[in-house]
This record gives structure tokens, sequence and C-alpha cells, in this order.
């Protein structure tokens, strides 16, 4: 067998890196990706940014744009809606063994990751909502003892903290999801493994998670407040469209001024 050039975790951690970039709102959707800036700013070479990029491609965050190589993605609301009718088959399986096999693991070991998520709101960290969240989801997959469910999904966790990261910033404060948290906890604790009662709360929970707005998506996102050529630009985004480089701007706004010269007679300025 050959060496391997490049190792599968450097790979995770550009992974990761990026996706923090993304799902924190520092890469708004329609901002084009450059490898040799990401793997500059990481301390790595271009291989591994490939692959990651790749990775990201293929699950929905980043897209192809005609001479622009890659941009950030705009979140679509059909993809979501989806995603999160399968995330309620699955995690109501989870959350139901999870009461049938482990409920006293549950007791000793469920209130801690609620406190967490607590101070995580009162902090007002994107990064560690979603971290906690994803936590306690990964800590009941555990409970369930069905050791496929965290690999299935585990699929559908980076378009998840993508969501998140954008509900997150488009509330005026951190949105508290951990009350839900806390009744499916009691629900594992108590051994209470009703379906019915347990979808209920998880379509809550699920509901909590999602964009109101879906479509508008990234328009109130905090880094796109203040100029109104921000406002305008993540307008554009959220309806899929490119964002303009402010060359292109400068260079439409030469062209209408040699149009008038040229209309008038006068030197271009």
């Amino acid at each position: 067998m050959k060496i391997l050039s490049v190792q599968p975790n450097l790979v995770e951690q550009v992974h990761e890196a990026i996706l923090l970039e993304i799902s924190s709102g520092k890469l708004n959707p329609g901002t084009r990706i450059i490898q040799e800036q990401i793997a500059t700013e990481l301390g790595v070479s271009r291989q591994p940014v490939q692959q990651a990029l790749l990775l990201l491609r293929n699950q929905g965050l980043l897209r192809d744009a005609p001479g622009r190589g890659l941009i950030v993605a705009p979140l679509d609301p059909d993809y979501i809606r989806q995603m999160y009718e399968i995330r309620a088959v699955l995690e109501g399986l989870a959350f139901r063994k999870a009461a049938e096999n482990n409920s006293e693991t549950a007791r000793s070991q469920g209130n801690a990751l609620i406190e967490k998520g607590r101070k995580a709101v009162q902090k007002g960290s994107v990064t560690e909502l979603i971290s906690t969240d994803m936590a306690f989801h990964h800590f009941v997959y555990g409970l369930s003892e069905n050791l496929l469910i965290a690999p299935t999904m585990d699929t559908h966790w980076t378009y998840t903290q993508r969501v998140m990261g954008e509900v997150l910033m488009m509330d005026e404060k951190p949105r508290d999801i951990w009350h839900q948290h806390e009744e499916l906890l009691q629900a594992i604790v108590d051994g209470d493994g009703d379906a019915a009662g347990l979808q209920r709360l998880l379509e809550r929970e699920a509901d909590r998670h999602q964009l109101r707005h879906p479509v508008r998506a990234g328009a109130r996102r905090r880094g796109a407040r203040g100029t109104k050529g921000g406002r305008r630009a993540s307008r554009r985004a959220a309806r899929g469209r490119p964002t303009c480089p402010p060359t292109t701007s400068r260079a439409r706004r030469a062209a209408r001024s040699r149009r008038r010269a040229a209309s008038t007679g006068r030197s271009p300025r």
C-alpha cells in the first residue's frame, strides 16, 4: 500500500474550520471561496483545503459559480424541511430507545449537558450554542444503543449546523432551546418512550431550530447590518443570486460614465 499524502484528520480539521466560518456568519451566502487564502490562514497546503471544499460542496454548503469557482450556497428551504422530516423519524427512534435502555444514565449525566447549553445561551456564543446542542443529541444517540443512528445522523449534521447558525444570528437574542431539551431528557429519565409524546416534543424543538422566514435567510445577518450596499448584497444572496464584487461595481460605474461622456461629447472622468 502507498503512503497517504494527506492525513484524514487534517482534512477534517480544515472542513470543520470552514464550516465554522460559514455557520458563524463570517462567510455569507454568495461569498467566493479562495483556496490559497484559506490555506494561508490555516497554515496548511492547498491539498487538504481542496478536499475539504469538495466535501462541503457535496454536502450542499458550497456550490459552483460560473467564472468564480466555489461560493457559499444560499440555504434551500425545501431541503431544510425535508431534512427535518428525516431527523424527526431517526431522532424519535433514538429518544425512544434511550428511554427504554438507559434512563439511569440519562438521570446521572444529562443535567450537566443541559447546564452547559444554558451557559452557552447566556454567553450568546453561536459556536458554543451549536456545539452544546450537538453534544446533547449525540449523548442521546449513545443512550439508544443503536449503533446505526449516530453515523446516519452525521450525514445531516453538517447542514444542520449551517441552519442553526443562520437561525441564531437572525434573532435579536439567542434562542433558548434548552427548555425543550430538558423536557426530552426528562422523558428519557422517566422511561417514557411514548411515541406520540416524544414526536410532539421533537416537532416543537425542530420548529425552534428552523428559520421562520427561510427565503430571507441572510438578510438579517449581523455582518450584513450597517450599509445599504451590505443589506442589498445580503438580499441578493438570500435569493440565490451572486453578490457583485466591488471591482464589478466600479467597472459598471466607469462604463456609465463613458456612455454619458460619449453622449455629451465630454471626456470621461
